[in-house]
């Protein structure tokens, strides 16, 4: 029988897996093993909330199952550029837990969380306004932003790789609903060159690189490709049309999903998800591989049940057994 590792290695290099990896609660289990790196130990907080970026998270209240909102923006003005303190991610105190941890995983697949976050950290950075209109009023000063976290990333990475890692994992959410929050051109000049670097460090040193990305992003897949991705871990696909998704890029990029969290996983029968799930499997992972099963690990801020977490999982374990 092939290893968590070579499972996810085989879906992603579409070397025909025995059957589709998958990230799933208890009983179903889980291929992968994952890390991140530690905190710098010589970096407090100056108010609640902050970061080590300087940027000031909140929440709603106690209701709020989110991550939060950020509040406070350390880099609204680009005069503040020069003098702005970038965390640094190329202290080796902060992959030693990372070490140690690495020696449990076993056989699974060791992904680990990257600093990649182009769109998401230069919103929390210059507020929302300003990251929208920063490629037409500071494209300058937006590429130097841009590269500065480039090389952030790949610091990482550069430690990652001497820690054993198979694989770094990113989260940079491009789309609304039904169209990206920036114009495909805009992409393509100012952060697709940003993630190559990034991903092209990460395939020197070995690893295989895998983005979160929610909303409708179909229209920066093939630049995402472009730039060396490998995998795209999406929550929703309804959005786009799985069969869509499949005939445009089935083969080139493998994808990481559970049902869609949005749209079937609420509003669905058990019975909708059960062939949605099956319908993942059979146009997405149809080309020796291609195709990873998830769940979604907040189900309390999505609406989702047990029942309902239930019926995808052991349709996901079902359904995806290739040999």
């Amino acid at each position: 029988m092939m290893t968590s590792r070579e499972l996810v290695e085989r879906a992603v290099t579409f070397k025909g897996p025995e059957r589709v990896p998958r990230a799933l609660p208890e009983p179903w289990g889980t291929d992968f093993f994952g890390i991140g790196p530690g905190p710098d130990p010589d970096w407090k907080p100056s108010v609640e909330g902050e970061d080590e970026w300087g940027c000031v998270w909140a929440k709603l209240g106690v209701g709020d199952h989110t991550m939060g909102q950020v509040k406070g923006h350390p880099l609204d003005d680009y005069a503040k550029l020069d003098d702005y303190p970038f965390p640094n991610y190329d202290l080796p105190v902060r992959y030693e837990a990372a070490r140690e941890r690495v020696k449990e995983a076993g056989d699974k697949f060791v992904l680990a969380s990257a600093p990649v976050t182009f769109i998401h950290r230069l919103d929390y950075l210059r507020g929302n306004t300003n990251a929208m209109m920063d490629p037409y009023d500071h494209p300058e000063e937006l590429g130097r932003l841009l590269d500065r976290m480039a090389d952030i990333a790949i610091d990482a990475i550069r430690h990652f790789a001497e820690c054993g890692i198979h694989g770094i994992m990113s989260c940079d959410d491009w789309g609304l609903q039904d169209r990206l929050f920036v114009h495909p051109d805009t992409f393509t000049e100012f952060f697709k060159p940003r993630y190559k670097r990034v991903y092209d460090a990460a395939h020197a040193a070995g690893m295989h690189t895998f983005l979160h990305s929610c909303g409708y992003i179909i229209d920066i897949l093939d630049d995402l490709i472009d730039a060396g991705l490998d995998v795209i871990q999406m929550d929703q696909q309804e959005n786009m049309g799985v069969d869509r998704l499949g005939k445009r890029f089935g083969g080139r990029l493998t994808f990481w999903c559970p049902v869609d969290i949005q749209q079937t996983m609420v509003h669905g029968s058990l019975d909708d998800i059960r062939a949605y799930a099956r319908k993942l499997i059979e146009t997405l992972g149809c080309f020796d591989g291609g195709f990873i099963s998830k769940w979604y690990p907040s189900p309390k801020a999505v609406n989702h049940s047990q029942e309902r977490i239930e019926a995808m999982a052991e349709a996901f374990v079902e359904h995806g057994q290739y040999r």
